[in-house]
C-alpha cells in the first residue's frame, strides 16, 4: 500500500502498486495528459513505471528541463524509426540528446541527400500522428545481442555485447521499431509534435578515425512551435553574425592550413585586440594586480609536480632539447607559482595578485577547431591570487563584482552563474575539496546571485565558478571563471610566513575574466554583428571628400581627429561619394564625415552615423566632444 509524497508536500495513499501515469490521473485529467515521465525518489522513470513502496514522486511535463530532454531523446528514436521505414538497409547506431536537439548516426550504402531529409521528416510526422505507445522491455544481454543480430543491426549488437553479462538490457518498442535505450521516453509518439531535421554530417563509429565513417543526422525538437520558431530565427541570426565570415568581410583576421587552430591577425583585427587588452590592463592596474610574464616552455619535471603531466598530458605540445623534455605551456598557473616562490613571502603581503596576458597552446583535436572560438594557440587574461583561507570569501566576492562591471562595459548584462564541483580525476584530499566547494558556494550567496550546480565538472586541481554570458541573440557563452586551489601551491613548494614565524601554504585562486582573448573577440564580433561600439571599433571615423577641391581640408580633418586620440582615416580616392559611402557602410564604421565645398567653406563636417542617420553639419570641435562622450566606457575602465 504505497504512500506517495508529491512536490508540494501532500501525500496520496494507494491500496495497491500504482504507475506514475495512474498517480498523475488521480491528481487531475490535465496532468495525466501532460505527463511525459516521473521522477521517483530522484530517479527519472517512464509513466508506465510501477511504484510498489512508499516514495517521493514528481510528475515530469514539457515545462521541465527533463521533459524537454525526454522529448528530444524520444524524437531521436522517432528519427531512427523513420529512417528504417524508408531505408530498411540502413543500420542504426547511437542517438543522444545534445544542446537544443539531438542526432542519430546511421550506416548506409550512399549519402543521405537534402531530399532524403525532407522525406524522413515527413515520415516522422506520419509516425508521430499514429500515436504508437512507447513500451519498455527488459532482456538479458545475450537475448538482446541475438535480437539485434537477427535484425541485421550489427552496431547495436556490438554495443550490447560490450555491456557486462549480468546487466539487464532496456529496450523500447514503438510500432514496428525497437531500440536499445536506458530511457525514459514519452508514453506515446503522439507527444512528439514539434521537430525539424537540420543537416547531415560525417561521424566515425565510436569517434575513432580508424573506424567506418557514419552519417549523422542532426535535428531539433521543442515542446511548442513558437519555441522552435524562435530557435530557428536565432540560428538565422547566428549565421549572419558568424565571426568567420565577418572576420573576412571586415578584414580582421584569417586562418590557414599551415597553422591549424592559430590566427593571423590583420591590422584592423589587431587594433580591436589591443582595445580589449589595454582595457583589461587598466582593470589589472586599478584592482591591485601586478602584471607578469612567464616562459612559453617549461621542463617536464615542473609539469609533473603540478599534476598537469598526469592529468592533462594528452592536451599538451612537447618538445626536446639536449635530451630534456619540455612542454609548451597549456596554462599559466605553474609559472606564476615560480614567480611567487622567487622571494620569501609574509602573510602581510597577501593577497598577492598576479595577472598575465599569457600565450598558451593546447593540442585540440582538429575536428573540434572552430574559427577563433576553439583554437590551439590562444592568449588568456590570466590571473592568480595567492591568499589565506580567510581571504577566499572576500576575494571571490570582489572578483564577481569586478567581473560584472567589466562585462557590462563590453555590453553584456545577463550573466548565468554555475558552480562546478570535483571531477573523478583529481588531485588533493577530499576534505580540501569540501572546503573549496563551500567557499565558492558561500561567495556566490554573499554576492546575492542565484547559481546552478555542475557536479563533476571542476578542474582536476579545484572546483570553479563559471560565468556564462548571454549575447544579443540569447546564446550563452562561458567566459570567466574563478577556481579555488588548495593543492598546486603545496605541490610546487609555495609558502608564506605567518605571525609566529611558522610556514604555511597559501591558497591559490585561478581566475580569468574574458578567458581566451581570441574567443572573447569572436563573441564580441557575433554579439555586435561586427558593428562594434565606438571605443572598440578598429576604425572609428572616416572622412570622405566629394571632389578633389576638398582633399586638403578632408585630410586635415582626419589628422585633427587622430591628434584628439581617435582612430580616423581620410578616403581621398577619385570615386563617387555614393560609392565611398556604401563601401565604408559595409565595413560597419561608427561614423562617416562627408566634406563638400559647403562644409569646407564653413569649416564644418556633415556627420553620418553607421545606421545611415544624417546628423547634419557640425564643427569638428563639437564632433570631437560627441566622440569623447560616446567613447568614455573604454577609457574609464
Amino acid at each position: 500500500m504505497p504512500n506517495i509524497k508529491l512536490p508540494d508536500g501532500s501525500m496520496r495513499e494507494f491500496a495497491q502498486p500504482v504507475t506514475v501515469a495512474e498517480v498523475a490521473a488521480s491528481i487531475g485529467a490535465g496532468l495525466a495528459k501532460a505527463a511525459l515521465a516521473g521522477r521517483v525518489d530522484g530517479k527519472l522513470v517512464d509513466t508506465s513505471y510501477r511504484i510498489d513502496a512508499d516514495a517521493e514522486l514528481a510528475i515530469v511535463t514539457e515545462r521541465d528541463k527533463d521533459g524537454l530532454d525526454i522529448i528530444r531523446h524520444s524524437t531521436a528514436h522517432l528519427l531512427a524509426y523513420a529512417v528504417k521505414t524508408l531505408f530498411p538497409d540502413a543500420q542504426v547506431t547511437i542517438g543522444p540528446v545534445i544542446e537544443n536537439g539531438f542526432y542519430y548516426d546511421f550506416s548506409y550504402k550512399r549519402p543521405f541527400t537534402p531530399e532524403d531529409l525532407v522525406a524522413i521528416e515527413r515520415k516522422m510526422s506520419e509516425l508521430a500522428k499514429k500515436d504508437y505507445p512507447v513500451m519498455r522491455e527488459v532482456r538479458s544481454r545475450d537475448e538482446a545481442v541475438a535480437l539485434f543480430k537477427g535484425m541485421g543491426e550489427h552496431y547495436k549488437a556490438e554495443i550490447i555485447a560490450s555491456i557486462p553479462a549480468e546487466q539487464e538490457i532496456g529496450l523500447y518498442r514503438e510500432g514496428d521499431f525497437v531500440d536499445l535505450c536506458r530511457g525514459p521516453h514519452v508514453p506515446s509518439t503522439g507527444k512528439l509534435k514539434v521537430f525539424k531535421l537540420m543537416k547531415v554530417a560525417g561521424a566515425y563509429w565510436r569517434g575513432d578515425s580508424k573506424n567506418e565513417m557514419l552519417q549523422r543526422i542532426y535535428g531539433t525538437a521543442w515542446a511548442k512551435k513558437d519555441e522552435q520558431d524562435a530557435y530557428l530565427h536565432m540560428l538565422e541570426e547566428a549565421e549572419k553574425r558568424d565571426h568567420r565570415k565577418l572576420g573576412t568581410q571586415l578584414d580582421l583576421f584569417h586562418m590557414q592550413e599551415e597553422a591549424p587552430g592559430m590566427v593571423f591577425w590583420h591590422p584592423k583585427g589587431w587594433t580591436l585586440w589591443q582595445q580589449v587588452e589595454q582595457y583589461m590592463r587598466r582593470v589589472y592596474q586599478d584592482n591591485g594586480y601586478q602584471e607578469v610574464r612567464c616562459p612559453q616552455i617549461l621542463d617536464r619535471s615542473l609539469w609533473e609536480k603540478s599534476g598537469h603531466w598526469e592529468n592533462y598530458r594528452e592536451n599538451m605540445f612537447t618538445t626536446e632539447s639536449e635530451k630534456r623534455t619540455y612542454a609548451v605551456k597549456p596554462m599559466n598557473c605553474p609559472g606564476h607559482v615560480q614567480i611567487y616562490n622567487a622571494g620569501l613571502r609574509s602573510y602581510r603581503e597577501l593577497p598577492l595578485r598576479y595577472g598575465e596576458f599569457g600565450a598558451c597552446h593546447r593540442n585540440e583535436a582538429s575536428g573540434a577547431l572552430h574559427g577563433i572560438m576553439r583554437i590551439r594557440a590562444f592568449t588568456q587574461d590570466d590571473g592568480h591570487i595567492f591568499c589565506t583561507e580567510d581571504q577566499i570569501l572576500p576575494e571571490c566576492v570582489a572578483y564577481t563584482a569586478l567581473l560584472q562591471r567589466v562585462y557590462a562595459d563590453f555590453g553584456f548584462t545577463q550573466i548565468v552563474y554555475k558552480l562546478a564541483t570535483r571531477p573523478d580525476k583529481r588531485v588533493g584530499a577530499d576534505e580540501l575539496w569540501d572546503k573549496a566547494e563551500r567557499a565558492l558556494a558561500e561567495s556566490l550567496r554573499a554576492s546575492g546571485v542565484e547559481y546552478e550546480m555542475l557536479p563533476g565538472e571542476g578542474a582536476f586541481y579545484g572546483p570553479k565558478i563559471e560565468y556564462h554570458l548571454k549575447d544579443n541573440i540569447g546564446r550563452s557563452w562561458q567566459c570567466g571563471t574563478i577556481q579555488v586551489d588548495f593543492s598546486m601551491p603545496g605541490r610546487l613548494g609555495a609558502e608564506y610566513v605567518v605571525e609566529d614565524n611558522a610556514r604555511k601554504v597559501p591558497v591559490m585562486l585561478h581566475r580569468a575574466i574574458v578567458g581566451s582573448m581570441e574567443r572573447f573577440i569572436g563573441i564580441l564580433i557575433e554579439h555586435y554583428a561586427g558593428a562594434m561600439p565606438l571605443w572598440l571599433a578598429p576604425l572609428q571615423v572616416v572622412a570622405l571628400n566629394i571632389s578633389g577641391g576638398q582633399a586638403e581640408y578632408t585630410a586635415e580633418v582626419a589628422a585633427e581627429l587622430r591628434r584628439a586620440g581617435f582612430r580616423a582615416e581620410a578616403d581621398l580616392r577619385n570615386e563617387k561619394i555614393t560609392y565611398k559611402i556604401r563601401e565604408h557602410s559595409i565595413q560597419k564604421l561608427p561614423y562617416q564625415l562627408i566634406v563638400g565645398e559647403q562644409e569646407k567653406a564653413a569649416a564644418k563636417v556633415a556627420v553620418r552615423t553607421r545606421s545611415g542617420e544624417d546628423l547634419g553639419q557640425m564643427t569638428l570641435a563639437d564632433f570631437i566632444s560627441r566622440l569623447k562622450q560616446e567613447a568614455r566606457v573604454g577609457s574609464a575602465a
